[in-house]
């Protein structure tokens, strides 16, 4: 594995989706689970997931016997499940909808989000308005912008995905109009195909992009508007394309639950979310 401490994380967490999948009892809640005082549950984001297994295992060492369980499924899955009672906190990357304004919500990092290309492909950067024509048909073939006589092989997120949203939203792209060629979950998945397709047009977080790059994935990450897509970038604010990550609850926290958000808001963990790539708050 190309970036094997990234990979290692995200495979955690995808057991233990599994194992928690498994070991539902019919008829039991999230409120049920915390006042067994055993587990917090989290699901939702991809981005930031990988964060708070990090983050939640450092919990777990302050807190013997407390089980910090995170699930993935995209950001849409975080609000849902926090919404029915499955899960205590849901993790989006991305600001709340104007019809969630009934959550709280809890910001632990910022990242950004860019088009990505094999590290092969000449190309050196695109026009927003040549991105929108890639996803939306209007160009399917790199020779139009500059590459080789070569179709391009459009890689898109999967609906309920935040990252999906915050694309569109920028390169003012209507989502029923992309034409797709592959569909994927989670980042790791996007730069995996990208990594294996010279001719694959892709976007994700910049955090795990920058990981997978430093860690020998043959990725490269396009500029937009000018500016590089890279972490220092983001934190420096001139990033156009930048996104903060959030945790969320379905009423004002309390317990165990509070004193996790507040854990991954705090200093003590600013290391975990610059060795993961992202940009810590102040």
């Amino acid at each position: 594995m190309p970036f094997p401490r990234l990979a290692s994380i995200v495979l955690s967490i995808a057991l233990a989706s599994l194992i928690a999948a498994a070991g539902c009892a019919p008829g039991g809640s999230a409120g049920e689970a915390l006042r067994r005082g055993t587990r917090i549950t989290l699901t939702g984001s991809s981005t930031v997931a990988p964060l708070m297994s990090e983050i939640g295992k450092r919990f777990e060492r302050r807190h013997p016997g407390v089980r910090v369980d995170v699930q993935t499924g995209g950001s849409s899955r975080g609000v849902a499940d926090v919404r029915d009672g499955l899960a205590e906190i849901g993790m989006i990357s991305r600001d709340l909808a104007a019809d969630e304004a009934d959550l709280h919500a809890f910001v632990i990092a910022r990242d950004g989000v860019c088009v990505i290309l094999h590290a092969e492909n000449p190309v050196a950067s695109l026009t927003n308005e040549q991105v929108a024509g890639i996803y939306t048909g209007r160009i399917d073939d790199w020779s139009d912008v500059g590459g080789p006589d070569a179709p391009v092989t459009v890689v898109n997120k999967a609906e309920g995905r935040s990252t999906l949203e915050v694309f569109t939203a920028y390169f003012a792209i209507d989502p029923r109009e992309i034409r797709a060629d592959i569909v994927i979950g989670d980042n790791e998945q996007g730069i995996k195909t990208i990594a294996g397709n010279r001719h694959a047009i892709g976007y994700v977080s910049i955090g795990a992009a920058e990981y997978g790059r430093e860690h020998g994935v043959p990725i490269k990450l396009l500029p937009i508007d000018g500016v590089e897509a890279s972490v220092r970038r983001v934190a420096d604010g001139t990033f156009p394309l930048s996104r903060r990550l959030h945790l969320v609850t379905a009423s004002p926290p309390r317990g165990l639950v509070q004193e996790l958000i507040d854990f991954a808001q705090s200093l003590e963990v600013h290391d975990v979310v610059e060795e993961l790539s992202f940009v810590p708050t102040p």
